[in-house]
C-alpha cells in the first residue's frame, strides 16, 4: 500500500499501469487528498475493506478482475455501495458508459484525464459522498431513537398495563372476599379460562384478554348484602331475586370504558350466568346469542364453584364436579366449550391444585348439604 497522507478526503487509485496511477497521484496529493494506490481488481478489494476510501478512481480495461466486477462487488455491499466511483478508461464506445452507470458508476472521465476536469470531478463527488454520510448516520440514528423511545413506550405502556390489572385483581377479590374462602377463586377462573381458550384456538390476543377480564365475572356481588352472599343456607325467593342483580351491577360498574379488559368485563359480568338452552340471567340468551366469553367463564366458574368451600355448603370431589360439566353441555353449557374443557381436563387439573389452598380438591365430603345448580335457575336451591 502506497499513499500520500492528508485530511480533505481519502482517494483509492487503481490501475494496472503504474505510470497511470502515478499521474493521478501527483495531481491530488497536493491538493490535500490521502492517496492510495492498487495496481488490480484483487488488490483494490483488500485495500478497500482497511482503508474505507472517500472516492474511487476505477479503471475499467485490467487483468484478471476488470473494473465492471469490481463496482458489482462494491456496489452490492451495504458497507460500500455508498462510496462514488469513478470510471477511468481510453475506451469510447457508449456501451461501456452505459454498461459502468447500470452498475452504479458515479461518474466517468475518459483518459488521459484532464486535471481541471478531474479536479472538480472528484470536489463534487466527496460532497456527494459527506452528504450521503450524513443521510446515513442520520438515518441509523433516527433508528436508535425511534427504538429508545420505542421501548419507553412499552416500558410505560408495561407499567401502565401491570397498574391497571393489579387494580383489577384487587377490585376482583374484594368483591370475592365477601363470598369466597380462597381468594385464589379468580386466579383459577382465570387461567381455567385461558386454558379452554387456547384449545379452542382463539387468537393469542384474545387469549390474553380473557385471562385479565374473567376475574371480574362476579364484581357485581360489590352491590349485594352480605347478610345475602354470608347465608349459611338456602336463599329465599327475595333473596334469590337481589343475588341474580350481581351480573346487572357488574356490567354497569364495568360499563362504557374503552378499555380491551374492561370491556371484556363487561360482557362476562352480564353473561356468565346465562344458559345455552336460555334458561339462565339476567337476560335469557339461549345458544350464540351468548357472547363467546361468557359461555367460557361459565363453565370454568361453576367447575370451580362445585370443587370450591362456600359459605352455604362443602366442596363436591372433582368427579362429581366433572360428571356435572359433562351432563351439562348443551343445556347449561355450550358443547363446544365442554369439549374444549375436557382436552385440557389435566391442566385444569393442575391450575386447580396449584391454586388450591384447603377448600377443593380434597375437601368434597358432604356433597349432600349442596343441590347442584342443574335445576331451574330460579328456585332459591341454588346458588351462583
Amino acid at each position: 500500500m502506497i499513499s500520500v497522507k492528508a485530511k480533505k478526503g481519502r482517494i483509492l487509485i487503481v490501475d494496472d499501469e503504474e505510470r497511470n496511477r502515478r499521474l493521478l497521484q501527483a495531481v491530488l496529493a497536493p491538493l490535500g487528498y490521502e492517496t492510495f494506490l492498487a495496481e488490480s481488481g484483487e488488490a483494490a478489494i483488500d485495500e478497500i475493506s482497511q482503508i474505507k476510501p472517500d472516492l474511487i478512481l476505477l479503471d475499467i480495461m485490467m487483468p484478471g478482475m476488470d473494473g465492471f466486477e469490481i463496482l458489482k462487488h462494491l456496489k452490492r455491499d451495504r458497507e460500500t455501495e455508498i462510496i462514488p466511483v469513478v470510471m477511468l478508461t481510453a475506451l469510447t464506445d457508449a456501451k461501456a458508459k452505459v454498461r459502468a452507470f447500470d452498475l452504479g458508476a458515479d461518474d466517468f472521465i475518459s483518459k488521459p484525464a484532464e486535471k481541471t476536469e478531474l479536479m472538480a470531478r472528484v470536489r463534487s463527488l466527496l460532497k456527494v459522498k459527506a452528504y450521503n454520510e450524513r443521510q446515513q448516520n442520520y438515518r441509523v440514528d433516527l433508528e436508535k431513537e425511534v427504538a429508545r423511545v420505542t421501548e419507553q413506550l412499552h416500558e410505560a405502556y408495561t407499567g401502565i398495563k401491570e397498574t391497571s390489572l393489579d387494580t383489577v385483581y384487587r377490585l376482583s377479590q374484594a368483591a370475592e372476599y365477601k363470598d369466597e374462602d380462597t381468594g385464589a377463586h379468580i386466579e383459577r377462573v382465570s387461567r381455567f379460562c385461558a386454558a379452554i381458550a387456547t384449545k379452542m384456538g382463539l387468537a393469542d390476543r384474545m387469549i390474553e384478554t380473557l385471562l385479565y377480564a374473567a376475574p371480574m365475572h362476579d364484581l357485581g356481588k360489590l352491590g349485594i348484602p352480605d347478610e345475602i352472599l354470608m347465608k349459611p343456607g338456602p336463599l329465599n325467593d327475595e333473596e334469590w331475586v337481589n343475588m341474580k342483580k350481581h351480573c346487572d351491577i357488574g356490567s354497569r360498574i364495568l360499563c362504557n370504558s374503552r378499555n380491551e379488559f374492561l370491556k371484556m368485563g363487561e360482557t362476562i359480568a352480564l353473561t356468565h350466568h346465562e344458559r345455552w338452552d336460555g334458561s339462565g340471567y339476567p337476560d335469557g340468551l339461549n345458544g350464540p346469542e351468548i357472547p363467546l366469553p361468557g359461555r367460557i367463564t361459565a363453565v370454568a366458574d361453576v367447575f370451580d364453584a362445585l370443587t370450591s368451600r362456600r359459605p352455604y355448603r362443602e366442596a363436591i370431589p372433582v368427579d362429581e364436579a366433572l360428571d356435572y360439566i359433562k351432563d351439562a353441555s348443551g343445556s347449561h353449557f355450550d358443547p363446544g366449550v365442554v369439549s374444549a374443557f375436557f382436552l385440557v381436563r389435566e391442566e385444569i387439573l393442575s391450575i386447580k391444585s396449584e391454586y388450591d389452598n384447603g377448600g377443593g380438591l380434597s375437601n368434597g365430603s358432604d356433597s349432600k348439604r349442596f343441590s347442584l345448580i342443574s335445576g331451574d335457575c330460579g328456585k332459591p336451591r341454588s346458588r351462583p
